[in-house]
């Protein structure tokens, strides 16, 4: 999922850095909405200088992933059984997208709403297919099978008891290090570029592993951020456990 948000923005803003924030949302019985956020307001701001007074552009769109798929149902019908059942998975997403050149606003973010815990796996590890459905202004876009990067870098979430969990972990050591190695080049522009997590409980927060975590004023919402490189190098940067009260 990581290499992705690289892969998608990192070599169209070589000059700028981006935000990223996890945000989830949990109630009392488990179900919940997470979203994944990426902020490209400085790129806006940073671009906007060399625009003309008179260029403005202007978007607020989300795109519900159930109907672009249905609309997109022959094209699909065409791709292998295993392709069309990783696009199934994302029937549930919503992909919100708002750019407005006025305010130096850009923001892309992506949604879906979970049952339980496990269920946001599928958000995080699907990104990847999303990717390949981004809307293009030509309405007859069919879509076509990408080549995907091997995803190297997985997130898998718990909830029982009282306590949640989030855990990063590399799934392949070796392709880890060569992405790793290879992203050296990207250090001089991706160096201000965090990524943070947001959660929201139902109930009070009791206690966290994160020394560095900070609360709201009601403590039901827990804020961890690192460096996004950082997190790349090491994905445990940003593993947690959050204990809520009885």
């Amino acid at each position: 999922m990581i290499q992705k948000f690289l892969l998608l923005f990192a070599l169209a803003f070589t000059a700028v850095s981006c935000q990223f924030t996890e945000t989830m949302v949990m109630n009392e019985d488990g179900s919940g909405i997470m979203t994944v956020e990426v902020n490209l307001n400085e790129m806006m701001a940073f671009g906007g200088s060399t625009m003309p007074d008179s260029t403005v552009m202007k978007m607020d769109t989300i795109i519900y992933m159930k109907q672009f798929l249905e609309e997109k149902k022959d094209s699909i019908s065409k791709l292998s059984i295993t392709e069309q059942e990783k696009l199934k998975k994302l029937k549930n997403f919503n992909i919100h997208m708002k750019i407005d050149s006025e305010k130096a606003e850009m923001v892309y973010d992506i949604s879906s709403n979970f049952k339980n815990i496990s269920e946001a796996n599928d958000l995080l590890n699907g990104l990847e297919q999303v990717g390949s459905l981004m809307p293009n202004p030509d309405a007859n876009t069919e879509i076509k099978k990408e080549e995907d990067a091997p995803e190297v870098v997985g997130v898998t979430y718990s909830f029982k008891n009282g306590i949640f969990k989030r855990d990063a972990y590399i799934k392949d050591e070796k392709l880890h290090q060569q992405q790793v190695d290879s992203m050296k080049q990207a250090e001089a522009f991706m160096g201000g570029s965090n990524y943070k997590l947001k959660y929201t409980f139902a109930k009070k927060i009791k206690k966290t592993s994160n020394p560095e975590a900070t609360f709201s004023e009601d403590k039901k919402t827990v804020t961890v951020q690192e460096p996004f490189l950082e997190y790349f190098k090491n994905p445990d940067l940003l593993d947690l456990e959050v204990e809520l009260e009885k």
